[in-house]
């Protein structure tokens, strides 16, 4: 028996509520493009959601889409620890059904241990488009059986995702649109913040694309 079933309203609302991720895609205007390599076009705006940044994330990946989303995919045994830097741990807390569940993300230190290990409790939903497109997006959520840790500090996700959209005429190319909005939680600079995002996300297209390469080795 499912220990978050009577919840899986409150989880439903949630996503309803909160402005969806997918209507991200569609904001033309009002981002500010703050770091640009040859992989990603980082740009940013205030989020609605939190005292902080929404922040958007745009490259072209050299694989398909259902490659890239096999190295992405928020699944147990997954494989984005393995290639991600920023992703120490990843477990699936709950199975709410085939497109919803309730997983636990952990980080490593970052900037010279500036930043200590985060933990994150989001519900991800995994959704496939008709134009082919491959998307998980999350939020967080408290639950019973991932109370707070001694060993990380609590951070929040708020609405975020990544999209994997093909790229048309161009079968072994995939447009990678992602955003995240994240509270880092602890008592960490604005100034500290604000020079991580931009360059983590960087770091998180110039491993994915590392990581395909070898995939084709």
């Amino acid at each position: 028996m499912t220990l978050f079933m009577p919840k899986i309203s409150y989880v439903l609302d949630k996503f309803t509520l909160r402005r969806s991720v997918s209507l991200y895609r569609q904001e033309p205007g009002g981002w500010r493009c703050c770091k640009r390599t040859s992989d990603v076009s980082v740009s940013w705006r205030p989020s609605d959601e939190f005292p902080g940044n929404l922040y958007k994330g745009e490259g072209i990946v050299p694989a398909s889409p259902a490659n890239v989303w096999e190295l992405l995919k928020p699944v147990a045994n997954g494989l984005r620890p393995t290639w991600d830097p920023n992703v120490k741990g990843f477990d699936v807390i709950e199975t709410i059904s085939e497109t919803v569940s309730i997983c636990r993300t952990t980080t490593p230190s970052a900037l010279m241990r500036l930043i200590s290990p985060r933990d994150f409790v989001d519900v991800v939903l995994t959704k496939q488009y008709e134009d082919g497109t491959l998307a998980s997006t999350a939020t967080n959520i408290e639950h019973v059986l991932c109370p707070p840790q001694p060993s990380y500090v609590r951070g929040f996700n708020y609405p975020c995702g990544c999209f994997c959209i093909p790229v048309p005429g161009e079968p072994d190319k995939t447009q990678l649109l992602s955003f995240f909005q994240t509270d880092l939680g602890g008592y960490l600079p604005q100034t500290v913040v604000d020079s991580f995002f931009p360059s983590s996300m960087v770091g998180f297209y110039s491993s994915l694309t590392k990581a395909i390469k070898m995939l084709k080795a």
